[in-house]
């Protein structure tokens, strides 16, 4: 005889019991991917609906700039004795095989008044015996400001012999590049301060182009950025890009597309709404007494440029100031891009980590009404559309195929997913083009078009995937506090000579 026990456990074993168990696990689940599968479509079509009004206030705004170009008075401004003066500081760690060629181009640059301040953050190899070479330096005693915190000391400081070149050269022990930044900014002279990266190129008149909103509106404009450009395929001369064409490889065309899409007129669109949060390390500009009055740069922060533009949102802000802090499109910096995906990928994690680092930082502004439109519209963007678009891309990849495979979603709905995350962010890449070629026409050839739409379409076919998972290990070590480790950005350099095609 069965015990009333075991016959209550064997009752709950019953096949039919456990069948209808295991029914209701399996629909529970079809309706959790379901769910998740409709949220994850929504998400991609609120990520690119915001990218596309970005691109559509920014083409307006180019409109704009293109009714004012024939008055933009800039030979009126490189002649003027008001135009405010500036300080270029160039941060250089191990340079030396472009650091002489770097400098020349930067004293060449069309400005009235501006110095060129480079600071050797204690480079292993000939970076300073090169510049000695090159520009007759001399060790000079020079008592080095204090008015923002530095942690590598400066070793010596020097100057072109006879003088009659503005270019102040000084030698740090290592402490990475923004503090290198902050060396530079208390050597500055000049009201304004420019920072730009030794391997990069800045057209003839960048300087005055970027210079112009602090003379338009001195009293409130603290900041600006200019457009980062992808040199990769063009032709330099002389530390001047004479040829602008796009790059050979694949991988860096669709880097082109993507900088237009970012650099360009997402950051033009943030500009015109009051919310831009990044300006490029590679080429912006700011007051010298603002970014005094914030403590300089963090060099606990991989993404210090942008972790300066939103501590300088903070205090003033915070402080009640009336203030801009804006993008030029038309000055161009270029910047030479990875060709491989390891350099590539070490680059994406860096900058996913540092605006992890950021976010974190400043979470207080998030969503806070004292700070206007950066806190209520800008940052929380920031963190739902940038931070956590690498996760939900890679859940996205997991979620759709696994709704398909156990019946959860039909294939109805993978066209709509693949149409709202690719066909949308394609669309609003070929606008992107678009616009830069209205505005500014730096391609003037067919066959460039042509490779920038081929960059368009190859964008989503695993170049997506690999950075979403690049930037998803960005923030595991922003949130684990993993080493900082800037990584060895392997470059190929910028050609002198034209190839076969550009001669065509």
């Amino acid at each position: 005889m069965t015990p009333p026990l075991a016959t209550a456990v064997l009752g709950a074993a019953d096949p039919a019991t456990a069948t209808s168990t295991a029914s209701g696990a399996h629909d529970a689940l079809l309706d959790v991917i379901a769910v998740s599968n409709v949220l994850v479509l929504g998400y991609f079509l609120a990520i690119n609906t915001g990218y596309l009004t970005l691109v559509l206030i920014a083409a307006g705004d180019f409109v704009r700039h293109l009714r004012r170009t024939p008055f933009a008075g800039y030979d009126d401004a490189s002649a003027s004795p008001f135009t405010l003066p500036v300080s270029l500081i160039v941060p250089a760690y191990n340079e030396e095989a472009g650091i002489v060629d770097a400098v020349q181009a930067l004293l060449l640059l069309r400005h009235p008044s501006f110095e060129v301040v480079v600071v050797d953050d204690g480079s292993t190899d000939a970076t300073l015996d090169r510049l000695r070479e090159a520009f007759d330096l001399v060790e000079v005693p020079h008592v080095v400001s204090t008015e923002v915190p530095v942690r590598g000391a400066v070793e010596s400081v020097h100057l072109p012999r006879g003088g009659p070149v503005s270019l102040l050269v000084a030698r740090k022990r290592n402490g990475g590049k923004a503090d290198a930044l902050n060396v530079g900014i208390n050597l500055a002279r000049y009201p304004l301060l420019c920072m730009v990266d030794a391997d990069s190129i800045l057209d003839s008149q960048a300087l005055l182009a970027i210079s112009k909103p602090f003379a338009d509106d001195p009293l409130r404009v603290v900041g600006a950025g200019g457009v980062i450009g992808i040199a990769n395929g063009c032709t330099v001369v002389a530390g001047r890009v004479v040829r602008v064409r796009m790059p050979h490889r694949l991988l860096a065309k669709i880097q082109t597309v993507e900088y237009m899409r970012a650099f360009l007129l997402g950051r033009t669109g943030w500009s015109r709404i009051g919310g831009l949060l990044v300006i490029a390390g590679a080429f912006g500009m700011f007051r010298r007494d603002a970014v005094v009055a914030v403590g300089g740069l963090d060099p606990d922060c991989l993404g210090e440029d942008a972790e300066l533009v939103v501590r300088l949102h903070h205090h003033l802000r915070g402080t009640g100031h009336d203030y801009r802090i804006v993008f030029v499109g038309e000055p161009i910096s270029w910047s030479e891009a990875p060709e491989t995906l390891r350099v590539l990928g070490r680059q994406r994690r860096r900058w996913h980590r540092g605006l992890t680092e950021v976010l974190l930082k400043h979470r207080g502004m998030i969503g806070n009404p004292r700070y206007g439109r950066v806190g209520l519209v800008a940052l929380p963007f920031y963190v739902l559309f940038e931070l956590c678009a690498p996760v939900v891309e890679l859940a996205g990849l997991v979620l759709v195929p696994l709704g398909l495979l156990i019946g959860a979603v039909d294939l109805g709905f993978l066209w709509r997913f693949l149409l709202a995350s690719y066909g949308y962010a394609m669309v609003i890449s070929l606008l992107s083009i678009l616009a830069e070629e209205y505005a500014f026409h730096r391609y003037s050839r067919w066959r460039d078009i042509s490779s920038a739409v081929l960059g368009a379409a190859a964008e989503n076919l695993g170049y997506r995937q690999f950075t979403a998972w690049w930037r998803v290990r960005g923030i595991w070590d922003a949130v684990h506090g993993a080493p900082k480790v800037w990584g060895v950005m392997t470059r190929r350099g910028f050609a002198a000579e034209p190839t076969e095609g550009d001669r065509q």
